[in-house]
């Protein structure tokens, strides 16, 4: 029985480890909290220390490595977690399966491969590139196995707080609101679906072929404009979207931390920002659920939750 370590419990973490214990892997889930996933053991984790990170990898055949530090934390929390989940890889065996994300690649000029350049200028791009890359080259000196997971801004049931496609957004479309975002809301963007994240993470950490690669999740291309059509046309309503001035973010920022990260990577909703996953669907045999039923399972799991408050 395989035996799977997932460090996070958040958006990505939770479903991945109870998608693991659900096909019968043996799955610890660490967090600093010894938060509780059904189906998995669950243990306090600080996975910024090298010991404990490889005592709680000792025995894994993976290391999924989920962790979702606040925008502002990226460059304080980064460099120490991944230099303990090299060191954890390395001395116990484990391979290691890294949930990254496209800010590495900067401003895009058309569709992002897993090939495309990596040109980020912008703080959170530069850590995140970083990460893999002290992962990729550990791998290349035959220390580790890894490879990193890339998806687009992700959405689906139970997705609160600071995504792009989250609660809120939905709830006000849903209420024949407003709905306010960053950036313009009539620009094409991919999305990924969460369960289309969790697919991708546990098909690169089976594959038998390629490590020291990126895989990138299969998502949907569409504007957030045609999402609120999409919504009113399926449930009758009549909601709006609306993209928050540049000035008006950048101003913010200028007194909030996290308001200022958000402007910086704000570039990514203002053009066109799409992923290719054309590789990770041939070779790992994933694929995007049909957007129809992503969009349609998200909205409905909000109306049911806001049926029941």
């Amino acid at each position: 029985m395989p035996q799977q370590l997932v460090v996070g419990a958040g958006m990505i973490g939770r479903p991945l480890a109870e998608r693991l214990a659900a096909r019968g892997d043996q799955v610890t889930v660490g967090t600093r909290s010894g938060a509780m996933v059904p189906g998995a053991e669950s243990m306090v984790l600080n996975a910024s220390d090298p010991q404990t990170f490889t005592r709680a990898a000792t025995g894994m055949s993976t290391i999924f490595l989920c962790i979702n530090p606040r925008y502002t934390d990226w460059t304080t929390q980064w460099p120490p977690v991944i230099d303990a989940a090299l060191v954890a890889a390395s001395v116990t065996g484990a391979r290691l399966v890294l949930m990254g994300n496209l800010y590495p690649y900067g401003a895009p000029t058309g569709p992002m491969t897993e090939h495309s350049p990596e040109t980020t200028t912008e703080t959170k791009g530069l850590v995140r590139k970083d990460v893999w890359h002290r992962a990729r080259d550990a791998h290349d000196r035959g220390e580790i196995r890894a490879v990193e997971v890339r998806a687009s801004d992700y959405f689906g049931p139970g997705v609160i707080g600071t995504a792009h496609l989250d609660d809120r957004f939905f709830r006000a479309i849903l209420a024949s609101k407003t709905a306010r975002v960053v950036g313009q809301p009539g620009r094409v963007h991919s999305w990924s679906y969460l369960p289309d994240i969790v697919s991708t993470l546990v098909a690169a950490a089976d594959h038998a072929g390629e490590w020291g690669r990126l895989w990138h999740v299969p998502s949907t291309a569409v504007t957030r404009d045609d999402i609120a059509a999409q919504l009113n046309r399926r449930y009758g309503t009549h909601g709006t979207v609306a993209g928050y001035p540049q000035w008006l973010l950048k101003s913010l920022g200028t007194l909030n931390p996290m308001m200022q990260e958000i402007w910086a990577s704000s570039y990514q909703l203002r053009v066109p920002f799409l992923i290719d996953s054309a590789e990770s669907e041939r070779l790992l045999g994933v694929a995007a659920t049909p957007w129809a039923d992503a969009l349609g399972t998200t909205a409905d799991s909000y109306r049911a939750s806001a049926d029941s408050a």
